[in-house]
């Protein structure tokens, strides 16, 4: 159905990341529903690989500026934006220099998770969510795609229970066979901080636990890899949310 408001939030997407299955759908799929005639907006997190010089990214004036408190703490968020190459589809950037401006995503140098992994998908997640406000954009689907933007319905259902803005919109969950790391134990806090409590994720906290903990948060949960590792398929296999087997990009429509 074309003239829908479709927001794509994703850790990766080809050509800013390659070699993989979530970054090379995610691109099929907002091309596919961008073509269709659908008004398609990306969001991601801006990590120090995607070089800013060659994909043309420049700072939103308007829509930076916004703080992000995580545990009592100021995090400023900067917004860049940039045309996906050959394309007139935006794809908008989330940024921090404090978070993002690495040289790996997750690990350091010793192959150890980042100690701070937790705020950075805080920050991602709430960071997404108050940049469609100031947008003044309501989308009508929110699909999301990788670790990070699994924090976003954990936050929506609990800290944003009671803000309206997005109580029209469908949200949709893709799950790939993601790296698996550990988050720092004290996400818990970090998360009381905003009011969010007693989630499963919590005991034994990783990328993978927040992903199956917004199984049961969203309207729809999709096979984003054909093959799921055991856990994730057993988690999709348990949840009551509607649910989608692997489709490929072309046929994604059929689900909005």
């Amino acid at each position: 159905m074309p003239n829908q408001k479709i927001l794509y939030v994703t850790t990766e997407m080809f050509p800013y990341q390659e070699d993989s299955s979530m970054a090379t759908m995610v691109s099929k799929m907002a091309l596919k529903m961008h073509q269709d005639g659908n008004d398609v907006r990306v969001f991601m997190p801006r990590f120090g690989q995607i070089s800013e010089r060659k994909f043309q990214l420049h700072e939103v004036i308007r829509l930076s500026g916004m703080n992000i408190i995580i545990d009592d703490l100021d995090q400023p968020l900067i917004i860049k934006v940039a045309s996906l190459p050959g394309e007139r589809l935006q794809v908008y950037f989330i940024d921090n220099e404090e978070y993002f401006k690495r040289k790996q995503f997750y690990i350091d140098d010793s192959g150890a998770a980042f100690e701070d992994n937790d705020e950075r998908a805080i920050f991602f997640a709430r960071g997404v969510i108050e940049t469609i406000k100031k947008l003044n954009w309501v989308p009508d689907v929110i699909h999301l795609n990788g670790w990070m933007a699994s924090f976003i319905p954990v936050y929506l259902k609990t800290f944003y229970k009671n803000d309206s803005y997005f109580n029209d919109s469908k949200i949709v969950l893709s799950v790939y066979n993601e790296e698996d790391l550990p988050l720092s134990k004290t996400v818990e806090q970090k998360m009381k901080f905003d009011n969010i409590t007693g989630l499963k994720a919590f005991n034994e906290p990783s990328f993978q636990k927040f992903v199956i903990e917004s199984m049961d948060l969203v309207d729809m949960v999709i096979k984003g890899d054909e093959f799921l590792e055991k856990d994730l398929d057993d988690a999709f296999a348990k949840t009551t949310t509607t649910k989608s087997e692997y489709i490929d990009a072309e046929s994604i429509n059929k689900l909005y």
